[in-house]
């Protein structure tokens, strides 16, 4: 698995501008070309470029995996039209919350979803829908922001330090693997927030420490 460190708007917390799945990275439009073709690289996908609540913030208003996108409800209509047109393959839908910030909220791989135990039971049937995934209603280590700190792909799954031995135990066996606790950016819990991932690498924070790295490694390369 391919792991590298960079800076994206000129913060270490990478995943407030970008998502990734094993398609595509979504990225802000405001973003630097630079930051498109480093992201691209390192993931091995194409970069699609949206706005959402007129802002780059792409990692904080969306998640998806590879059968669709999850968007605040923050998004303008004309912005969900647009990305609706650049991913026909793709279920685009906004999800009816006051918890905006979808992507820190949700933790998705293409089988299963982790969400805030604070959404309802409207919005928990329309992540479903969109995302085609089983749900689970929980919090990792303390934390109900489940996307905002920790890491899951198809491949592996990184949870945050807080998570205590028993709660490791029973996520390892709701999610078929083995997870692995560490930080970013040196010592950051906001995992999420410090990468970008999918089955092929991993984008990490400049921050971090090469054996944060090397732990975020070690969780996401199991298949």
């Amino acid at each position: 698995m391919e792991a590298a460190k960079h800076r994206i708007g000129g913060s270490d917390h990478v995943g407030v501008f970008a998502t990734a799945t094993d398609k595509h990275v979504f990225l802000g439009i405001g973003l630097p070309d630079n930051n498109k073709e480093l992201l691209e690289e390192v993931l091995g996908v194409s970069g699609v470029r949206i706005s959402l609540s007129s802002s780059s913030l792409v990692g904080l208003f969306s998640r998806a995996n590879s059968r669709g996108v999850v968007l605040s409800s923050l998004t303008f209509d004309e912005e969900l039209q647009q990305i609706r047109k650049l991913l026909p393959e793709m279920i685009v839908e906004i999800v009816d919350s006051d918890l905006n910030a979808v992507g820190s909220n949700i933790l998705t791989n293409d089988r299963i979803a982790i969400v805030n135990p604070d959404f309802d039971h409207r919005a928990i049937s329309q992540i479903r829908d969109i995302l085609d995934v089983e749900i689970v209603k929980r919090e990792i280590g303390g934390f109900k922001t489940v996307g905002a700190n920790n890491i899951l792909t198809n491949r592996g799954f990184v949870i945050n330090n807080r998570s205590t031995d028993e709660e490791k135990e029973e996520l390892d066996k709701i999610i078929g693997f083995s997870s692995v606790r560490t930080t970013a950016n040196k010592g950051s819990l906001a995992l999420g927030l410090s990468a970008v991932a999918n089955s092929n690498a991993v984008l990490a924070g400049d921050s971090t420490t090469g054996y944060e790295l090397s732990r975020i490694v070690e969780a996401l390369e199991q298949k």
